[in-house]
C-alpha cells in the first residue's frame, strides 16, 4: 500500500485554494468597475447640497380648552395638555397651565393650575369675575410656557353667555323635569327654541342618560324620568340636564337633588368570611384539604429530586476494560 504524504495532501489543499481565489476574483473584478465608474460618474457631476436643518428635539404639546357654564352663573374652564411622540399620545402632568380672561381692550391673568396626573387643569371662574366684549361673548385662552424639553402652547374658547334651569315636578306616579335654557348675552334673558337637552343622573364615575328633550319657542321641554332608578340611601338622586359642544354656549348645566330613587344601602354587617375569626367549619375544611394537595406535591417533587441525588453513579470512578 502507498504511503500517504503530508506534503502532497497540503499541495493539493494549497491548489484547491488558489483556484477559488482565482474564480473569486474574476467574478469581483466586473462589480468593482462598475462600482469606479458609477463613483467617477458621481465626482464629475457632483452637486454642492446644503447641510440638511437639525430638527428642534424639543416636544411640541398640544392644548385643549372648552368651558362649562354652571346653573351658579359660574364657569368651569378645562384644560388638557398632550403630546404626540412617534406616533403615541402622552399625557403631561404636572405642568403650569395659565388662564387668561380676554377682553376688547386687555388681557387679564385669573391664575394658574397645575396639571393632574391625567394632564387636565379645571379653573373655576365666579359670576362676578364674567367679563364680556362688545359682542356679549366671553373670551378665555391658556397658556403653557413652555420648559426645556417643550415649545409652548395655547388655546381659546370664546361663548355666549346663557343659562340652564332644572325644576322636578311629581304628578301622581308620574315623575318629570321641566328644563328651560336661556340666553344671556344681551342682559336680557331670551328663551332659546330649537335646542336638544339631555337628561341625566349622576352616577359614581360618569352621568346616565335617562333621556333627552328639544326646547320649544318658550325655551322649555318636559323629559320623563323613570322610577327604578337607585339612590344613595335616603333615596337621593341627583338630576342633570346638559347642553354639549354647542357652537354659540359651549357646554352648559345645572342638576337638582331629588328623593326619587330606591335607596340602596352599604351593608357593612359582613357575613362569616374565611378571613373572619369565626369562619364556617366547611369553608376551613375546603380550605385545609386544599392546601395539603397543593403542598403536598411540592413536598413530593423535593423527596424524589433529593432520592435521584443519592442514587447518581460516582463520577470519580472509571470502568477499564481489558
Amino acid at each position: 500500500m502507498k504511503p500517504f504524504s503530508t506534503t502532497t495532501a497540503n499541495q493539493n489543499f494549497f491548489r484547491k485554494l488558489m483556484i477559488i481565489s482565482g474564480l473569486m476574483i474574476m467574478l469581483l473584478i466586473p462589480v468593482s468597475m462598475f462600482a469606479q465608474t458609477d463613483s467617477t460618474k458621481t465626482d464629475s457631476a457632483q452637486v454642492v447640497e446644503e447641510a440638511p436643518v437639525e430638527e428642534s428635539s424639543l416636544i411640541s404639546p398640544s392644548a385643549e380648552l372648552i368651558s362649562v357654564q354652571k346653573s351658579d352663573q359660574s364657569i368651569d374652564l378645562k384644560a388638557s395638555l398632550k403630546a404626540k411622540v412617534k406616533g403615541t399620545f402622552y399625557i403631561l402632568p404636572l405642568l403650569k397651565i395659565t388662564f387668561i380672561q380676554v377682553t376688547d381692550t386687555a388681557e387679564k391673568v385669573l391664575g394658574f393650575v397645575i396639571t393632574d396626573k391625567l394632564g387636565k387643569a379645571v379653573f373655576n371662574v365666579k359670576a362676578d369675575q364674567l367679563k364680556t366684549d362688545k359682542e356679549g361673548k366671553l373670551h378665555y385662552k391658556i397658556v403653557f410656557a413652555g420648559n426645556k424639553q417643550m415649545d409652548p402652547a395655547d388655546a381659546e374658547v370664546t361663548i355666549k353667555r346663557a343659562r340652564l334651569e332644572i325644576t322636578p315636578v311629581k304628578e301622581d306616579s308620574l315623575l318629570t323635569v321641566k328644563v328651560k335654557l336661556i340666553d344671556m348675552g344681551t342682559g336680557t334673558e331670551i328663551p332659546v327654541p330649537e335646542t336638544v337637552l339631555g337628561i341625566f343622573v349622576k352616577r359614581l364615575f360618569n352621568p346616565l342618560k335617562v333621556g333627552e328633550g328639544t326646547t320649544d319657542e318658550n325655551g322649555e321641554a318636559t323629559v320623563e324620568i323613570p322610577q327604578n332608578l337607585p339612590g344613595d340611601a335616603k333615596g337621593n338622586i341627583t338630576l342633570m340636564v346638559k347642553l354639549d359642544e354647542n357652537e354659540t354656549y359651549g357646554n352648559l348645566e345645572a342638576s337638582v337633588d331629588q328623593k326619587w330613587g330606591i335607596p340602596v344601602s352599604v351593608n357593612e354587617n359582613h357575613e362569616r368570611t374565611l378571613w373572619s375569626s369565626d369562619p364556617p367549619i366547611w369553608m376551613l375544611v375546603t380550605f385545609i384539604i386544599l392546601m395539603t394537595i397543593v403542598w403536598g406535591h411540592y413536598i413530593v417533587i423535593v423527596f424524589q429530586m433529593l432520592r435521584l441525588r443519592k442514587e447518581e453513579p460516582d463520577q470519580s470512578t472509571t470502568a477499564i476494560i481489558p
